[in-house]
């Protein structure tokens, strides 16, 4: 009896590690492949605790780590709060920040529409170095790490992606598209991956600079591409979304619908055999990441530009109406809604069971038990 005793409490204490809440969203998708899976599980019924009000709308998703949160404004204020929302410091940049904020080592990262790439001090928010591209700055920094050197990777409407080292903001290469470069990036296995403007999936070398392959995908890319197991999961501005083998440089699959081409801006998430996207024909759609198959569609009431996240069994979207929603992954069945009352385009960030959301009318909202 005692075996069994024991045997019950090892299993209750490894099932509570699988869904373990996790204490740092440093990027807008969670880490570096971009898949917006989070760990641990969202709140039943979550309640609103808190609203932060600043002085302009925002574009930027919210990340956090180390108990801050970071987000910049459309008039081109870079926030950092506590997770109370308690305004910690503000660091002014000379144009609006539409791109989502990196934090790493101690440091935040982030790009203006003027083109320039800052470093600040996480705590204090004291700017350590500037990079300048040629042109505005719209999707996030993100970094991969070979030996010593931390890359920072980030797109410019330059037409370039640019790597930076992390540590004193020099830049070790620019690789050219043939267009501007409106999402993120995308890190896995030594490679960066990201679409843009030229209609091609471009997939580079890290250390090098060097193009490996460049897939068509035949339109606009105007979000980022989530990564796994060397696929390269991709919507486009006309409606179409593709599952892309990275080795063999070919699209494996593609939905579109022929009734409706409508773009996906929304960056997909990636849990188990499923992967999450949402367009502006308003629906959430659920797909097999394998053969493409779609396993269910949601009607989210407006379109949706905010890239979905999801955490254990479900997924959490935000809508241009304002309405955050939370969805069955399995069936895409609504368990929890609430009514924001403003276009939300960011996406969500999810740490220490608390949900924390950024509207275009300026307010920072916290959402948990």
């Amino acid at each position: 009896m005692k075996k069994f005793r024991i045997l019950a409490v090892l299993l209750i204490v490894l099932s509570t590690l699988g869904v373990e809440a996790q204490d740092c969203w440093p990027l807008f998708r969670g880490d570096p492949s971009l898949k917006g899976e989070a760990k641990g599980s969202f709140p039943d019924n979550p309640e609103l605790l808190w609203t932060y009000e600043a002085s302009d709308g925002f574009k930027s998703s919210p990340v956090v780590c180390k108990g801050i949160i970071v987000a910049g404004t459309i008039d081109g204020v870079m926030l950092a709060l506590d997770m109370k929302g308690k305004l910690l410091w503000k660091h002014e940049s000379e144009s609006s920040i539409e791109a989502p904020a990196l934090i790493l080592d101690g440091k935040v990262y982030y790009g203006d529409l003027d083109g320039m790439l800052y470093a600040l001090n996480l705590k204090t928010g004291k700017e350590i170095w500037q990079y300048e591209t040629e042109n505005q700055i719209s999707g996030s920094v993100n970094y991969w790490e070979i030996g010593s050197t931390t890359y920072l990777l980030v797109g410019s409407y330059d037409y370039y992606l640019h790597c930076i080292d992390a540590e004193s903001g020099v830049g070790l290469w620019k690789y050219e598209s043939d267009n501007f470069i409106n999402g993120a990036a995308s890190c896995a296995d030594d490679r960066a991956v990201f679409g843009g403007c030229d209609g091609f999936l471009h997939v580079v070398n890290i250390e090098t600079g060097i193009a490996d392959s460049k897939v068509d995908v035949a339109t606009y890319v105007a979000g980022s591409v989530a990564l796994e197991d060397g696929k390269a999961y991709v919507g486009d501005y006309d409606g179409g979304f593709s599952c892309v083998d990275l080795d063999k440089g070919a699209v494996v699959w593609k939905y579109s619908n022929d009734k409706v081409q409508l773009p996906f801006i929304a960056s997909p998430a990636i849990s188990g055999g499923l992967v999450v996207t949402a367009g502006r024909d308003k629906f959430v759609y659920c797909f097999n990441k394998k053969n493409g198959d779609l396993k269910w569609k949601y009607n989210s009431g407006s379109r949706v530009d905010a890239s979905p996240i999801i955490a254990d069994k479900e997924v959490l979207v935000c809508n241009m109406r304002g309405d955050i929603q939370i969805l069955s992954l399995s069936t895409g069945e609504l368990s929890w809604s609430y009514e924001i009352g403003s276009a939300i385009t960011s996406t969500p960030a999810f740490v220490d069971d608390r949900i924390i959301i950024s509207c275009e009318d300026g307010n920072i909202h916290c959402f948990g038990k």
